[in-house]
């Protein structure tokens, strides 16, 4: 629930989508990065709680891609899972996210 920590992860430049699937139609939707911040900061520790597991990660100088299916509960019960796919840039002030992509279902995940 650190939103200063949070904002400090990401690039000033960053950016945030969702592949969201609607009847027989894919869209993908973007998503402010404040907006994603300021729900953070708004839960109760522990209430948002996205169980992530590092499946992939590569680097070439600076640009590095990371591979995470997840898990989410909110308070407790099972929200959504998906995978999230994350490009992240070093820059001088080190590691930032530039950029996050991801699915979300319903359905419980394998």
């Amino acid at each position: 629930a650190d939103t200063i920590l949070l904002r400090d992860c990401f690039s000033a430049n960053a950016v945030l989508h969702t592949i969201k699937h609607d009847k027989d139609d894919i869209k993908v939707m973007e998503g402010k990065i404040a907006d994603f911040i300021a729900f953070v900061g708004k839960e109760t520790v522990g209430a948002a709680d996205e169980q992530i597991v590092v499946e992939t990660l590569k680097t070439d100088g600076s640009l590095a891609i990371v591979w995470t299916p997840y898990q989410f509960f909110y308070k407790g019960k099972f929200s959504h899972c998906g995978v999230n796919s994350i490009q992240l840039v070093r820059l001088k002030a080190g590691w930032k996210i530039q950029y996050i992509i991801d699915t979300r279902r319903r359905e419980a995940c394998q």
